[in-house]
């Protein structure tokens, strides 16, 4: 149920001129979960972005007129686009937006980076200032990544112009969104302004409360280098445990290259079939560091526990089995792990297998529906009224 107040609050955001921007839709990760909210919360919006893969969004994005940029026309742009991260705050400079009442950028690399015109009123839901430059430059571009000898010899110029990019521009957004309480405390860091936090939503109703599993483990997952997909195949493969993989990514044939006969390679799917891998699968693996991390919320809605590196946004979205064991918590929604390393992970999966008599699924689902994506847009509506001046 939502309230009058909730009703009456929608109507007057979408009375306003808006404009939504997002780095770019090339698949529905975390962020375009996020921007798909506010696609249903302001309908009559025009979308911009550098550059869309048609039909890798949901139809509820896909409906928006959605504005390109020349980066559209780049070659392999579609499969290769972060190949061309020196050139993107050039070419989000080029979304001159006017005549607009409000600008809500939803990112995680350049949208921020928009021209905005006065009166206009901008207000940036941060998923993360640039990842590739800040917290993951190493993991993409250092001396043990996979780039290549040109790009390591050419980056750290280009990051530093980035990274001053990053933040001039991040001075000339009006206010500032975190996804997380991490994120809040890299924006700080970084550009030394505060943000509020909203957390990231999960649409926990869509998943159904599961109390038995198949035995299975499971990812959910981008193939990103920073993903660490690499440590799980690894650990997996020692263990000789079954491992089922959603998710693709340039990493892919490298990563099935490595793996052995218990890991399942299933790319992405469709809802649907997400919904039944999650209920059936003994624990959700989680090796990366993430800014917020919706996949952990999806795999406690359906009552299913997470095995996660212990850094970055799940601890914030993740009870861990020690609070329990401490007696600080009724129940817990996962171990964490607190080194990188196979070892550290599989002693994470024994413990979690010698605790699971203790999950209570329920609670866990009970905990997701916290940030579940209702909520997420309440608030977020609630904010932006609140930061353009209209108050009941």
């Amino acid at each position: 149920m939502t309230s009058n107040n909730y009703q009456e609050d929608l109507k007057i955001l979408q009375s306003f001129r808006v404009a939504l921007v997002h780095d770019w839709l090339t698949g529905m990760r975390g962020g375009e979960k996020c921007l798909e909210i506010f696609c249903e919360i302001f309908p009559q919006a025009d979308l911009y972005t550098l550059l869309h893969v048609k039909g890798s969004v949901s139809p509820i994005i896909e409906r928006h007129r959605i504005q390109t940029t020349w980066a559209q026309h780049l070659p392999w742009v579609e499969k290769k686009y972060r190949h061309y991260l020196p050139l993107f705050p050039l070419v989000v400079r080029g979304i001159d937006l006017k005549g607009y009442d409000l600008v809500l950028s939803s990112s995680h690399c350049v949208a921020k980076g928009v021209r905005v015109h006065p009166p206009t009123r901008h207000i940036s839901y941060v998923l993360t200032p640039i990842r590739y430059v800040w917290d993951m430059y190493d993991v993409y571009f250092g001396k043990d990544s996979s780039a290549s000898f040109l790009v390591k010899s050419l980056m750290p110029a280009v990051a530093k112009l980035l990274r001053q990019w990053d933040v001039r521009t991040s001075q000339k957004v009006d206010y500032l969104l975190a996804d997380s309480e991490n994120v809040r405390q890299r924006i700080l860091r970084y550009y030394h302004r505060e943000a509020e936090v909203i957390p990231v939503p999960v649409d926990a109703n869509h998943f159904d409360l599961s109390f038995e599993s198949k035995g299975y483990y499971l990812m959910v997952s981008a193939l990103a280098p920073y993903k660490r997909i690499d440590l799980a195949v690894r650990a997996f493969n020692r263990m000789q445990k079954p491992l089922v993989i959603v998710g693709s990514g340039p990493l892919m044939a490298s990563l099935q290259q490595e793996s052995g006969k218990t890991i399942s390679w299933l790319g992405w799917q469709p809802n649907e079939n997400l919904k039944q891998l999650y209920g059936e699968c003994r624990a959700l693996i989680f090796p990366g560091e993430e800014d917020a991390g919706i996949t952990p919320l999806e795999a406690q809605a359906s009552g299913r526990p997470v095995v996660a590196y212990g850094r970055g946004g799940v601890l914030e979205t993740v009870i861990p089995l020690d609070e329990y064991l401490e007696g600080r918590k009724d129940f817990f929604g996962g171990v964490f792990f607190q080194e990188q390393t196979e070892a550290s992970l599989i002693e994470a999966v024994e413990r979690l297998e010698k605790h699971a008599h203790l999950l209570n699924p329920a609670k866990m689902r009970a905990h997701a529906l916290t940030f579940d994506r209702q909520v997420f847009k309440e608030r977020i509506i609630k904010t932006i009224l609140a930061k353009l001046g209209h108050r009941h």
